[in-house]
């Protein structure tokens, strides 16, 4: 697997350039709710996975909103095509590996720190924005079952709409699923899945 390898000064720099492009993309990052992040635990933030912004999105979240240190799961060839997102946390996963369990406990070591955000996007790969169904792969019980520390595990359901502008606006519907303390693959699933409905029709009547 390839590690992360955080630059504390690119770090610094890149995130207000990233809020920076971001909001000249999207017209408006918008939370639908918002919720309670615990203290003295980590965040294991899982995503629906759509477009190439998923990364940044989840990482404005990270870092702008839950106020944490990111990091995030890539695939591993995703990764090897732009190695520099290692200096902004990034780690590789190759599913068709052994070193898929490396992955996971490397990203559960990070979750070790209170001060620190991983993100996950469970589908594994591109999905339909208007996807019904997100599938919950069984390494995410190896990753949660080796953290040591507290961590709370959150899910992201983001959505885009245009309506009257040029520019889209992205909805972040959030999620508190527990702690990995009443972890539970199966809760953990129906959670997400009659969430992320529930999300979908709720975008329908979204404000803007």
């Amino acid at each position: 697997m390839i590690t992360s390898n955080r630059n504390r000064l690119f770090y610094k720099l890149f995130l207000p350039f990233m809020r920076w492009r971001m909001l000249k993309s999207f017209r408006a990052l918008t939370l639908y709710n918002q919720i309670e992040i615990k203290p003295g635990h980590s965040v294991l933030l899982l995503c629906n996975h759509f477009s190439w912004w998923d990364g940044f999105l989840a990482a404005y979240l990270g870092h702008f909103i839950f106020h944490k240190k990111i990091f995030t799961m890539m695939q591993e060839d995703h990764l090897q095509q732009r190695m520099w997102l290692r200096r902004l946390g990034s780690f590789s996963i190759s599913r068709t590996s052994r070193d898929m369990l490396k992955s996971m406990q490397y990203a559960a070591l990070q979750l070790d720190r209170p001060e620190n955000i991983v993100t996950v996007f469970p589908q594994g790969a591109l999905e339909s924005n208007h996807s019904t169904e997100i599938r919950i792969e069984k390494g995410i019980s190896y990753l949660v079952r080796n953290i040591k520390g507290n961590c709370q595990i959150v899910y992201a359901s983001v959505f885009v709409d245009y309506f009257e502008s040029f520019k889209p606006t992205a909805y972040f519907h959030l999620l508190d699923c527990g702690t990995n303390h009443d972890f539970s693959l199966e809760k953990l699933t129906k959670q997400i899945n009659g969430f992320h409905q529930q999300a979908l029709k709720n975008q329908i009547n979204v404000s803007h």
